[in-house]
């Protein structure tokens, strides 16, 4: 059984709205249902109806406009670069995390796991850094934040400091999805080896050789850093918390993936890989990036090769937000995917894997009413009108 993150379910303004939403094209799981309502009570979604009753709800005209699913975003870092826009700039976290939910809603966002790297990093992806994002969005962000927020923790398999701390966020549910990487590369790869201090320079400021000599050290803490992850790994499936692997770039990753039991694969390789991981159970996550520049950065698989090869699930904003919503409509005007099928890649596909294809990614009777208002015929950067995230509208763009 998938695992299941929490969701919260704060209501901030305390009433109970009904809406009527008429006369809209409406993507529902069926397909396109056209010149229907939406009907809303309690920020879920009551009905889709051409005949509706319409008694006590609040209406909203909306025709010549297109209703979609909210975005699920199951992995996205670019909050940041809002945290610190320079290297040794860093903004208050309120400031920051609260553009960056304008952000997130203005790129069609609903639901975002905020991918926080704990690393062997100073700065921006300490512990530190980590703790007080969790808790901000689990405290002053309940408040200040509109788009739903969970916690997606990028664990560094060499960060060995502060396990148990680890552990109990594990263990009290503080934590909604982890990750397994390891970026650390081994010394005698010189190329990754220079890629990753070119990495490093621009978020930390260390010097060269306090980057060489922590990376040099931090070769020694892999069994130990290896150990750690089985227990927290061990931990996460007790608290049905998904794991997922990333960056599984050999046949032996994939197969400890498997043995971990990992609900997602993260950015794999090559088709092949992507296909023993899909195999095994897992679903398989790319960045919509990766889509929009026409290839991975890295020069790994791209989005267009996984689709044609069948071993694409879902769809995150990795490092950009706004090419998570552009990438449907990409799919569609390239003949790759329908774009009813395309939405499915970055609203119930990943809401699915997650564990929250109940709730979440759909416009169904008893799923959560997170959805945007477009206006189909604008160009795709300005064509959201309207966000809404459990019935009420968040943001408002015409």
């Amino acid at each position: 059984m998938t695992a299941q993150p929490r969701i919260k379910q704060c209501s901030k303004s305390g009433k109970t709205t009904k809406l009527a939403i008429e006369g809209a094209e409406i993507l529902t799981p069926e397909g396109w249902e056209k010149d229907a309502t939406v009907l809303i009570a309690d920020g879920c979604f009551v009905d889709i109806t051409t005949n509706p009753d319409t008694n006590g709800y609040k209406k909203i005209i909306a025709e010549g406009m297109q209703i979609l699913p909210g975005i699920v975003d199951l992995h996205g870092d670019a909050f940041e670069r809002m945290i610190c826009p320079r290297r040794g700039v860093n903004i208050p976290l309120p400031i920051a995390m609260v553009e960056n939910d304008r952000n997130l809603l203005a790129a069609g966002i609903t639901t975002f796991f905020c991918a926080i790297t704990d690393s062997y990093e100073p700065g921006l992806r300490s512990r530190e850094t980590a703790r007080s994002l969790i808790d901000f969005i689990w405290g002053d962000g309940e408040h200040l934040l509109s788009c739903n927020h969970l916690i997606h923790i990028r664990h560094e398999l060499t960060n060995i400091k502060g396990h148990q701390e680890l552990c109990s966020w594990l263990k009290k549910r503080r934590i909604d999805f982890l990750s397994i990487n390891d970026h650390l590369p081994p010394i005698e790869d010189r190329k990754k080896w220079r890629r990753h201090i070119s990495s490093l320079r621009q978020r930390v400021t260390l010097s060269n050789q306090e980057i060489v000599d922590m990376l040099v050290e931090l070769q020694e803490y892999r069994l130990e850093g290896s150990l750690q992850v089985e227990q927290l790994i061990e931990l996460a499936h007790s608290n049905n918390i998904p794991v997922a692997s990333h960056d599984d770039d050999s046949e032996e990753k994939v197969a400890l993936s498997h043995q971990r039991k990992m609900a997602i694969a993260e950015f794999p390789a090559n088709v092949d890989l992507a296909a023993e991981e899909r195999k095994f159970g897992a679903s398989v996550l790319m960045g919509a990036p990766n889509l929009l520049q026409g290839g991975s950065h890295l020069g790994w698989m791209s989005v267009a090769e996984a689709l044609q090869n069948e071993v694409l699930d879902c769809l995150c904003s990795d490092y950009h937000y706004p090419s998570l919503f552009h990438a449907p409509f990409k799919l569609h005007l390239e003949g790759l995917m329908s774009l009813e099928k395309a939405w499915e890649l970055v609203s119930s596909r990943p809401a699915a894997a997650i564990g929250l294809g109940e709730q979440k990614g759909k416009i169904a009777p008893g799923y959560d009413a997170d959805f945007l208002l477009i206006h189909p015929e604008n160009p795709i950067p300005s064509s959201i009108a309207s966000v809404y995230v459990r019935g009420k509208e968040v943001a408002k763009y015409s």
